[in-house]
């Protein structure tokens, strides 16, 4: 695999990632007839592999993490690049989780049989070659890479340039621990070139690339959705809320709140929105931002939440259209007062990306309203919007978070990695 700069002209570079392409897609048919015990002995191996190379991993970040200080990177998005000792073992960890989880291929859809005695079974199967295009975030080379594996997959990697020094390093461990199982190396391939030239080459080979799963801003994945010739699975920003009913226990509300949005503000289902029902807000906006504020966020609160917040001496800024539009990425949030249910959804509806929502309440009839109301990949009943991830619902590491509506929609683990394939058994069956 080519490592470090990549400094060919145009036409080379488009060269070099279809190359990588086909070596996918020739891989490929080896991949898919691997047995369970062998991916997951590779999964391991790999596991092991990473935990070995720790430090060879840490110091190549460390060149990442420095270029993108001096680049004047935002904290949200050095957090997201950042490895160390502790990161690299849970990455690890994730592997061996993956390793645990049943195969998806083989499995039975459905099944049935004819009046004619024809058997019909739709059957998973891996989909074949899956290119993954990210951002800053190099766990996600990892976790693309073993749940690509797990489900009979090749994967082709396209990370950012800012993270290409730690990604090479990760990939070639990778690749090492696969070769000395005798799995094809090319099984995971790190897409060459850093401009966005290579990444328009890797959108456009059709017939070599299965699918596309775009992880990472808004402009990155509108670019991948409307460029590609290649099928895209698409992932989405996340402009999550948390509505605080007017039935909500307060107590549990602050620490939904907190947890939504401070547990680890630079992801995509961090709450970027609050939304308080009139009836608590004289109660619940003080409390509520007094917490926030000890945490460092800042408000961008609406007139009557500006009042009930400023009248406990924190300090607010007003919100803006593009505050309610906002993936923040960062200890900032807007804030509002809503008359009803109604008006939160409302809300909800206009703002939303499509990602998670939130509603705290103890009355089942809000929370059935609430749900009925949202048209989002995840809604959460008294519960924090962090736990959107494919972790936390048991699917192991996840490929993405998906906002669209077609195959694949909210965390996306190993049977959002296949397709099917009718297998049709007969006897001497002809039809008339």
């Amino acid at each position: 695999m080519p490592r470090g700069n990549y400094s060919w002209g145009m036409s080379d570079e488009r060269e070099a990632v279809l190359d990588v392409a086909r070596r996918g897609r020739e891989a490929a048919r080896d991949v898919r007839q691997l047995t369970r015990d062998q991916k997951d002995t590779a999964l391991f191996a790999l596991a092991d592999a990473l935990e070995a190379h720790t430090a060879r991993i840490v110091k190549a970040n460390e060149s990442d993490v420095e270029r993108a200080v001096q680049a004047g990177t935002a904290a949200g998005m050095i957090d997201r690049l950042t490895l160390n000792e502790s990161r690299v073992i849970a990455i690890a960890a994730a592997l061996r989780e993956v390793a645990a989880l049943p195969d998806p291929i083989g499995e039975v859809v459905r099944g049935y049989t004819l009046p004619n005695g024809l058997q019909i079974r739709q059957l998973r199967v891996p989909m074949g070659v899956v290119g993954i295009i990210y951002e800053a975030r190099p766990n996600v080379t990892v976790d693309a890479a073993g749940l690509c594996l797990k489900s009979g997959n090749v994967a082709l990697l396209r990370g950012s340039s800012s993270a290409a020094t730690t990604n090479a390093e990760l990939v070639e461990i990778m690749r090492e621990a696969l070769v000395v199982l005798d799995i094809p190396a090319d099984a995971i391939q790190l897409v060459p070139g850093l401009t966005h030239e290579s990444t328009r080459h890797l959108m456009t080979a059709r017939g070599l690339v299965d699918v596309l799963i775009p992880r990472g801003g808004e402009a990155l994945i509108r670019n991948v959705v409307e460029n590609s010739t290649v099928p895209v699975i698409e992932t989405g920003v996340g402009n999550c809320h948390v509505y605080v009913d007017k039935d909500a226990d307060l107590d549990k509300a602050v620490a939904i709140v907190i947890n939504s949005k401070v547990q680890r503000p630079s992801v995509c289902n961090a709450a970027e929105t609050l939304l308080v029902h009139r009836e608590v807000a004289d109660e619940f906006l003080p409390k509520v931002a007094a917490a926030l504020h000890a945490s460092g966020v800042t408000l961008h609160a609406d007139a009557p939440s500006l009042a009930l917040v400023s009248a406990s001496g924190i300090a607010t800024v007003p919100v803006t259209d593009a505050d309610w539009a906002a993936e923040y990425m960062s200890l900032d949030m807007a804030a509002g007062v809503v008359d009803s249910i109604d008006e939160a959804i409302a809300h909800i509806q206009k703002w939303t990306s499509g990602h998670t929502e939130a509603i705290v309440t103890d009355s089942q009839s809000a929370a059935a309203a609430f749900i009925a109301g949202m048209d989002s990949a995840a809604v959460m009943v008294n519960a924090s919007t962090r736990f959107t991830d494919g972790g936390e619902f048991g699917f192991g590491a996840e490929i993405g978070i998906s906002t669209q509506k077609l195959h694949a929609r909210g965390p996306m683990g190993l049977a959002e990695l296949t397709t099917t394939t009718y297998i049709v058994t007969g006897d001497g069956h002809v039809r008339a």
